[in-house]
């Protein structure tokens, strides 16, 4: 569960790429110790430049970044340090993996922080065993699936053992077997205490996975809303091309027709919604 201390924090952060293109403008966000934080955004909308500055890869132009309170450094060693802490996976995971096996792949990290061997293959097996690829440790990278790749991607960070994980579209290319699995991952590193923050277009998920949804609209956060106040911006979600959360919908639909209470809150998924409705009938 999130704390009231912030682990890392955008002020006025603005980016511009070499064409002139707007990556972020003033960009201001928070991220709760402890939290699960998703990210939306149509296309362009700055998601990923967001992503890059949370780990060091790019620097504001104006504005600043924190992470545990202080502002960032872009030394050599302090980089190396922030790097240790927050992992980072990117959507395609052929643009991470570079190592002949999985073993040597989840190793890099570790062994660059110039940790004892053994040290080393307890944090891999450890990683490994987490995503479910203790038996995939001495495959090829290449002869996995992308679903696979994707975990070898997070065993890769796990094993750095950070305080945030931050993942740019986890769902993206997953089947549904793939998204349940990866989601039943994510949820055993929150209740180990993990920050993580995600960025999907996925709105369904991210409600009903997420603590907190942000919204950014060209390089900007244009909004911040706990998950129990989502139901009262359905129409900003909408304005900006998100789309609202299929269940919100469909609970809208039950309590117009007399089924259900808007009394009650809205249900986080449809298991929830299911079982209300059988409250209601029996």
């Amino acid at each position: 569960m999130k704390t009231s201390s912030p682990i890392l924090e955008l002020q006025g952060v603005s980016f511009r790429y070499p064409d002139g293109s707007v990556g972020l403008e003033g960009c201001s966000l928070s991220i709760g110790r402890g939290s699960r934080t998703a990210i939306l955004g149509v296309n362009g909308a700055g998601k990923t430049t967001m992503f890059l500055h949370l780990n060091g890869i790019l620097r504001p132009q104006s504005g600043h970044v924190f992470y545990d309170g202080a502002t960032l450094d872009y030394g050599r060693n302090g980089l190396h340090k922030l790097r240790s802490r927050i992992g980072l996976v990117f959507q395609n995971p052929d643009s991470q993996l570079f190592s002949a096996s999985v073993r040597e792949d989840v190793s890099f990290g570790p062994m660059n922080l110039g940790l004892d061997t053994q040290v080393v293959k307890a944090r891999v097996g450890d990683a490994l065993r987490a995503v479910g690829l203790t038996d995939y440790a001495d495959k090829p990278v290449h002869n996995l699936s992308f679903g696979q790749k994707k975990r070898v991607c997070i065993a890769g960070v796990l094993a750095m053992q950070p305080d945030v994980i931050i993942l740019d579209e986890p769902m993206a290319g997953l089947d549904i077997g793939m998204q349940a699995e990866l989601t039943r991952i994510l949820e055993g590193l929150h209740s180990e205490g993990m920050t993580i923050i995600i960025a999907t277009h996925d709105i369904d998920f991210a409600y009903q996975w997420a603590e907190t949804i942000s919204i950014l609209v060209k390089g900007r956060c244009d909004a911040t809303w706990e998950i129990p106040h989502i139901p009262n911006a359905l129409d900003r979600f909408a304005s900006h091309g998100i789309g609202i959360p299929r269940i919100a919908e469909l609970h809208n639909s039950l309590v117009r027709l007399g089924l259900l209470d808007s009394g009650t809150g809205y249900p986080r998924s449809h298991q929830e919604l299911v079982e209300r409705l059988n409250e209601v009938v029996t």
